[in-house]
């Protein structure tokens, strides 16, 4: 059995429905345990799953791959990944001014410069040693809290209501932070006190939103198997699920970008208005969610809480490590000795609550972490370590425009070449029966990011070389009297080429991330391994709150200098160590039987509650 529907090669439009696939096998109510009896062969000896037909091993290496169109839901979480994102880092944009820098001498107290004028737009008068603590805390919390959060989720409460608690508490913390911005409460001199309160009142907020919103995406994605399918112009290709997943999260990492352009109009308004304009704009934008949310929730496939899988990991941990492992640490054969036929092959009486399939998707766990630990070096040199960048800009001349405006073009990079990768790059390269897998496509994101930082140090150096306080650039306006030049004459448009490279690479590293979490993880274990991969973002924050210190004159060049010979060394590291999961086929971890929304779960309900009727004739 063949089906003659068109797959794009590209992300489908929000009209699309699940093209690909039967939509009556997938309003099928399948009940868990079925599988066999949903598997079939055709007349001309393929086998089938649920009416799919599944590809030959010369039709996976002959065949071209395309990406299957995606559920119009996806995309609406696109949405709701827009309003938070554009929410976050519309107030995430100014922070750093608002802590590091007092208010103006010739602003009206709300933190805005007059038009022209030499001064930063700031508020508190912290100095950016506080100003690196505090922001770097912030992100530390936000990326690390979620693993406490994705566990929870996974084991008792969903992760759908997850994201509705963390929406309920950004929102109470963003009212508390335009408050801390008005004029009033900063000449109080006590803003920093509601401030610090709402920074990490945000910061939870996020922690249980977002290690539950790019699992919750790709539990819609009804490609789980690749499966063959005929174009209209007659041609047989593969839906792969990997390319399916990619697509889509090219599409859900767009609209995080999108949303952090909002950066732009809050820089402005900060410098122009005032703080207290900067955090309303992104909080009106945040009352996108409620409704978006309660227009998701009956449409919606979500995995219930199943109680976690974490238990048996550490049973086979202690199951291998009882067995021998601690010699056969990094070797082949490792995980074997935790496998439930292996160990009763040994005269093991024990009861086991997982199978070898268990086993496997563990190992492929611990595979994905170890991807992971690779990103916090990265992540550093995308963007600085700590306010690094922030001091580097705050001695250049500017020419009167806001000295972390063109950290904005972090976003605008972004934004312009997902849509190239997504329609021209990655369709070219499977028509073209090329394969450029997981590994390959995060070393090439991990090299243009250590490429990209090389000009940080070196813009640093020459600020420092023509700063008319030399050594002492970033502080210049403090030791200089009013009205003297306190600016290197190096161009800030300099900043912008760092800026837009090391942005390109997280097209590489962060979307391919999404999927390599996702796919790796157990069934139970999805949301807690997609926060293990948030918490790489803590890593290398928890390194800018330990460095902080140094972040300062007239140590700035090796600030940038150190993490980027350190990235390059972990680039060709990263790539030999984990090549050959390039090889392996791209495995989801669900299946047909987990695709079932509310409505659904209740007809089931239903249909269980009623009396089961014997006929007469028995």
């Amino acid at each position: 059995m063949e089906t003659a529907t068109t797959i794009p090669t590209v992300g489908a439009p929000v009209s699309a429905v699940r093209a690909s696939v039967d939509e009556a096998i997938l309003n099928e109510k399948v009940q868990p345990g079925t599988d066999e009896t949903d598997r079939g062969v055709t007349e001309d000896g393929h086998e089938t799953l649920h009416g799919l037909v599944l590809p030959t091993e010369e039709e996976k290496s002959t065949l071209r791959r395309v990406a299957g169109r995606m559920p119009a839901t996806c995309y609406y979480l696109c949405a709701v990944e827009f309003a938070e994102r554009a929410s976050y880092f519309g107030c995430n944009q100014v922070y750093k001014n608002f802590i590091r820098a007092p208010l103006p001498p010739d602003g009206n107290g709300t933190g805005a410069t007059t038009p022209g004028s030499d001064y930063t737009a700031g508020a508190l008068g912290q100095g950016s040693v506080v100003a690196t603590a505090m922001t770097e805390a912030f992100k530390f919390m936000t990326y690390a809290l979620p693993i406490y959060f994705g566990w929870l989720a996974d084991t008792k409460y969903g992760r759908f209501k997850m994201i509705c608690w963390g929406v309920a508490v950004c929102g109470v913390a963003h009212i508390i932070m335009i408050i801390s911005a008005l004029p009033p409460v900063l000449l109080s001199g006590h803003a920093i006190g509601p401030f610090a309160l709402s920074l990490y009142m945000l910061a939870v907020g996020a922690a249980q939103f977002k290690p539950n919103i790019s699992p919750t995406l790709i539990d819609q994605s009804p490609h789980k198997v690749a499966h063959v399918i005929t174009e209209k112009n007659g041609e047989k290709v593969i839906v792969d699920p990997e390319a399916s997943i990619n697509s889509v999260m090219l599409w859900f990492y767009l609209l995080i970008n999108i949303g952090a352009v909002f950066g732009i109009p809050t820089t402005y308004l900060a410098r122009l208005v005032g703080y207290w304009a900067a955090y309303l704009i992104p909080t009106i934008l945040y009352l996108m969610l409620p409704p978006l949310l309660w227009y998701l929730n009956p449409r919606l496939i979500k995995q219930p809480p199943g109680g976690s899988d974490l238990g048996d990991v550490f049973r086979i941990l202690g199951d291998i490590f009882a067995h021998g492992g601690l010699k056969r640490i990094g070797r082949k054969g490792f995980w074997d000795a935790g496998k439930p036929t292996v160990r009763k092959a040994a005269g093991s009486t024990k009861n086991y609550t997982y199978d070898d399939q268990f086993v496997d998707d563990v190992r492929r766990t611990f595979q994905a972490c170890g991807i992971f630990l690779f990103q916090p070096i990265w992540q550093i040199n995308d963007g600085g370590l700590g306010a690094a960048a922030n001091a580097l800009t705050a001695g250049m001349d500017t020419n009167g425009l806001p000295n972390d405006l063109f950290d904005n073009l972090n976003s605008v990079s972004i934004v312009v070449m997902v849509p190239v990768m997504n329609h021209v790059v990655y369709p070219l390269l499977r028509r073209y029966g090329i394969k450029w897998g997981a590994i390959s496509r995060m070393t090439f994101g991990f090299a243009l990011g250590t490429i990209g930082s090389v000009g940080y140090p070196i813009l640093q150096y020459y600020v420092y070389k023509t700063s008319p306080c030399g050594w002492n650039a970033t502080t210049c306006a403090d030791i200089l009297p009013e009205g003297s030049t306190t600016v290197s004459s190096i161009s800030y448009s300099w900043y912008a080429i760092p800026v837009i490279i090391t942005a390109i690479s997280e097209i590489f590293v962060n979307v391919t991330a999404y999927g390599i979490a996702y796919s790796r993880a157990p069934k139970n274990m999805k949301g807690l391994v997609a926060s293990l991969n948030l918490s790489m973002t803590a890593i290398s924050a928890a390194i800018g709150l330990a460095t902080a210190p140094a972040i300062r004159d007239p140590y700035l060049i090796w600030a940038f200098a150190g993490p980027t010979i350190v990235g390059a060394v972990m680039t060709v590291v990263f790539y030999f160590t984990f090549k050959h999961i390039d090889e392996e086929e791209f495995v989801l971890n669900t299946d047909f039987a987990d695709m079932k929304r509310d409505t659904d779960r209740e007809s089931d309900e239903e249909r269980a509650r009623e009396p089961k009727v014997v006929s007469e004739k028995s």
